[in-house]
């Protein structure tokens, strides 16, 4: 694009030259318009007054002027050539680099949109990530939480079998002495 906009600052320039040098030509061939009139005339004005002499020099001078006319016609129209071909270009040129500018900026707009796009992608598969991981995680928790559970049930279990084993001996304990103290009443041991 910049290099675009050097070319087009340098075409403009090539064309301001070519257009300054257009109208210098215009103005020299306009002033030997005027030469070349005015000596006409005065050709014809020496003629009237017999002066072939002077009529001859002023023909031969007019000769020369109209040789310039034309070489600066010849020129002109090479110059207008130039200048509509630099102008042509220029606004080719003009055109190419809008449509360079609008390009970039819908190129812009579309790797903004891939990198958004790129972003979301991301963002899924770290959630995808996060879901399997996170899934394999919990379940490991939940495992470790339930083995944790499963291995206080079975203590709580032992100790409430124990409890009962032990309440059973104490009760049964308990029994033997009662029976005991039944029989020594009986007895009358106390």
């Amino acid at each position: 694009v910049r290099e675009a906009e050097d070319n087009l600052e340098s075409l403009e320039d090539a064309e301001v030259t070519v257009s300054g040098e257009l109208k210098t030509l215009r103005r020299k061939k306009t002033d030997l318009d005027q030469k070349s009139a005015e000596l006409d005339r005065n050709i014809d004005l020496f003629l009237r007054e017999g002066k072939e002499d002077l009529a001859l020099a002023v023909q031969s001078r007019l000769n020369s002027v109209n040789r310039l006319i034309e070489n600066y016609e010849e020129m002109l129209e090479r110059q207008e050539a130039e200048y509509k071909s630099l102008k042509d270009a220029r606004l080719k040129l003009e055109a190419k680099l809008t449509e360079v500018k609008q390009q970039r900026e819908e190129l812009q707009a579309l790797l903004d949109l891939a990198r958004s796009k790129e972003l979301t992608a991301k963002t899924i598969r770290s959630l995808d990530d996060l879901t399997g991981t996170g899934d394999a995680d919990v379940a490991r928790v939940a495992e470790g939480i339930r083995a944790r559970l499963d291995k206080a049930s079975a203590e709580s279990e032992m100790r409430a079998s124990s409890l009962d084993a032990q309440m059973d001996e104490l009760l049964e304990k308990s029994t033997l002495e009662s029976q005991l103290a039944e029989r020594k009443a009986r007895l009358g041991l106390n």
